[in-house]
């Protein structure tokens, strides 16, 4: 579920194509419609991506883009073998429950069970570390995680990077992806099958599954068609920082192609690997002590794309953004594995799914005047008393959350809007009367409704002037901040300039709008620091496109 930090790039490119031309005119314009998106957002000259999308069985798209090779000047093939980061997870939960279903362990084991050292005073259960619920500390948010990268560890060696922190909650009563979980559950499989977890995985999900292109990661071992991975820093890529597959293990060791995550697909969803009863469990999401959806299931999420209900799941790993979505109602799925990890391959996969399905994310932008703004104007709060403004401000209509910068939103229809470079909508609904009464905003994972409120909509006030903000308190912000798994936001700070760079990309100067919140320069993004009762800084809050993202501080 890849939150990330939003650069406005414009991509162009031409594709090769290795897939049977289409023999329809609206296979043709569908084909026409997605190398339209993939020109959007790759070029050939830069490492780029490998495509598929599948519809009732039948492959129709799979192209790549791109280079595999910067070096050697070696173009991307749709073939060609990546890192799928945390698309691994689906594949551990799998093999639990292939186990589970043979009686040799149970979800409702107490993990001390298999890890009888483990200090935990709490039950923490198997189906814990499924949903992500079990309030163990993920080892990818220790401050030196990402300065130990290159270490061989053993997965317990992984396991007690973490071990003898608290829990962060009590397990079952909040959720937080967690890959410490997941590689417990790796060890788990080991020890229930007597296997290595890469000797399980080769022999009872990859083959069964058709999948001859697929392994467990290694850097020292040959693999042929392997792309290199990427990073990029400012205008230049950068090969992607080393780092030992010990690491992710069983949370994000594997490699494939997309036509081979297809057959995995079709095999799961065919109860070829496990019985529709325990497919059934993992595609039923949490439900916390407060009665809301987590929306993740074992290794699996849940989301939408243009209203049809999807199950996905992506992944981020030094040099590497994957995703893939299935829409089982309308029997689509769709692969992306791009090999920079500066490139989220999560909107441009949404993109395709919607096309395939004939509902396009075409966000065209219709003339909208001063008079008709005007209508859309209001003060708008939602369940919680969180205020959003909307309000006509020099010649556009913005979005205002709270004490955040001011977002512009396009007009795309008759009270229908969008966020650019973002695939969350605005909504305006109106009473019997024809009134506005409400908005409602929808990402792809969440939907919430803000209702007008009768308070006068305040003055518009003069754009802040940029802020001293005394050097102890900058020192403070330093460090770094999960915004996703292997998704990292550092604050840095050089003489009395504080900077935000997120993985993979440049550093961008920090501009004060108070003391605690920071406008980025040259992106619409928003910066707020969040502090403890002590004064000491824990976490910082990303505001973009319309979107709140949380990050803890390592």
């Amino acid at each position: 579920m890849n939150r990330r930090f939003i650069l406005s790039l414009c991509f162009f490119a031409t594709m090769a194509a290795a897939f049977a031309q289409p023999s329809t005119k609206a296979d043709k314009l569908l084909t026409a419609s997605l190398d339209s998106i993939m020109a959007a957002e790759f070029k050939p000259n830069e490492p780029g991506a490998s495509v598929i999308a599948v519809r009732k069985g039948r492959i129709i798209y799979k192209k790549a883009v791109g280079m595999a090779d910067l070096e050697l000047n070696v173009a991307i093939k749709p073939d060609m073998i990546f890192r799928l980061g945390s698309i691994t997870k689906q594949f551990t939960a799998v093999a639990i429950l292939q186990l589970a279903a043979q009686g040799k362990l149970s979800l409702q084991d107490d993990i001390k069970k298999y890890m009888p050292d483990l200090p935990f005073t709490e039950t923490i259960t198997v189906e814990h570390l499924l949903h992500h619920t079990s309030g163990v500390k993920s080892y990818t948010n220790k401050p030196d995680f990402f300065s130990n990268l290159r270490i061989d560890k053993s997965p317990m060696e992984v396991v007690n990077l973490t071990s003898k922190d608290s829990l962060e909650f009590k397990p079952g009563s909040q959720w937080d992806y967690n890959n410490t979980g997941y590689v417990m559950l790796g060890y788990i499989i080991q020890k229930v099958s007597g296997q290595t977890y890469e000797d399980y995985v080769q022999q009872y999900l990859f083959k069964p599954a058709g999948m001859t292109n697929s392994y467990y990661g290694s850097e020292k071992r040959i693999i042929l068609n392997r792309v290199k991975g990427y990073g990029k820093a400012g205008t230049n890529f950068l090969n992607s920082e080393y780092i030992s597959m010990t690491l992710p293990y069983a949370a994000g060791s594997l490699l494939s192609t997309v036509e081979d995550l297809w057959k995995w697909n079709k095999a799961l969803y065919s109860y070829q690997l496990i019985k529709k009863e325990w497919l059934d469990k993992a595609l039923t999401p949490y439900t916390l002590p407060d009665g809301k959806s987590t929306n993740y299931g074992y290794g699996l999420s849940f989301a939408n794309v243009q209203g049809i209900k999807t199950i996905e799941h992506g992944g981020g790993i030094p040099g590497f953004s994957t995703d893939a979505v299935y829409l089982p109602k309308e029997e689509v799925f769709v692969a992306m594995f791009s090999n920079c990890e500066c490139k989220s391959a999560s909107d441009p996969t949404a993109k395709i799914a919607a096309a395939v399905i004939g509902k396009p994310y075409n966000f065209k932008a219709v003339t909208l005047t001063g008079a008709d703004a005007k209508q859309y104007e209001g003060l708008f709060e939602n369940e919680t008393g969180e205020q959003r403004i909307i309000k006509w401000v020099d010649g556009k209509l913005t979005s205002k959350r709270g004490d955040a910068a001011p977002l512009a939103i396009k007009a795309s229809g008759k009270d229908q809007f969008f966020f650019e470079n973002s695939l969350t909508t605005v909504s305006f609904l109106r009473n019997a009367a024809g009134n506005i009464e409400a908005l409602v905003l929808k990402g792809r994972a969440d939907e919430s409704t803000w209702k007008k409120s009768a308070k006068p909509v305040p003055a518009t006030a003069a754009a802040p002037s940029p802020l001293a903000v005394v050097t102890t308190v900058l020192t403070g912000y330093e460090g770094k901040y999960t915004l996703a798994p292997q998704f990292i936001l550092t604050i840095s700070l050089e003489g009395n300039q504080l900077f935000a760079q997120a993985t993979g990309q440049g550093k961008l100067e920090l501009e004060a709008l108070s003391n605690t919140r920071f406008k980025t320069k040259g992106v619409d993004a928003i910066i707020e620091f969040i502090q403890d009762a002590s004064g000491k800084t824990e976490s910082l809050k990303l505001f973009q496109a319309g979107r709140e993202m949380p990050a803890k501080k390592q």
